[in-house]
């Protein structure tokens, strides 16, 4: 019988090992997750950032352009018209893009895309951001 503490201790080390090799396995992954999640946040992040001031500085640059354009009209309609491209440079200039983390952020683009179609409505040019981002593709100096 001096054999059996033995084998009971082999079994024990055989239990425990694969006890332990399922817990560092699953912390190893557990720790490999949290990075790829990290990694893939990020690239995530930092696509929608760049989409959203690519239509940030395209609807400041649209205001621009249609102000310098209409400005010198004296007529009704077009000081209507440069009021409301106004309003919509102020939103720009007020957006809290600056702050990803701003609660306020997703409402402020909200009302800036609200302003951007108004305005376009009151110009007569389609107002689909994308139509001018996939027509500038084919443009090359």
């Amino acid at each position: 019988m001096a054999g059996r503490p033995g084998s009971e201790d082999l079994f024990d080390d055989i239990l425990l090992a694969d006890e332990r090799f399922r817990g560092e396995g699953y912390q190893e992954g557990f720790e490999r997750g949290a990075r790829r999640g990290l990694q893939d946040g990020r690239r995530h992040g930092a696509s929608h950032g760049a989409r959203l001031a690519s239509e940030i500085s395209f609807c400041y640059g649209f205001a621009v352009t249609w102000r310098g354009l209409l400005q010198h009209n004296a007529d009704a309609k077009s000081r209507k018209r440069v009021k409301a491209l106004e309003a919509l440079l102020a939103l720009v200039q007020t957006s809290p893009h600056q702050d990803p983390q701003s609660a306020a952020l997703q409402e402020h683009t909200e009302r800036l895309r609200a302003k951007f179609r108004q305005v376009c409505s009151m110009l007569s040019v389609p107002a689909d951001f994308h139509d001018y981002i996939r027509a500038s593709e084919g443009t090359s100096f």
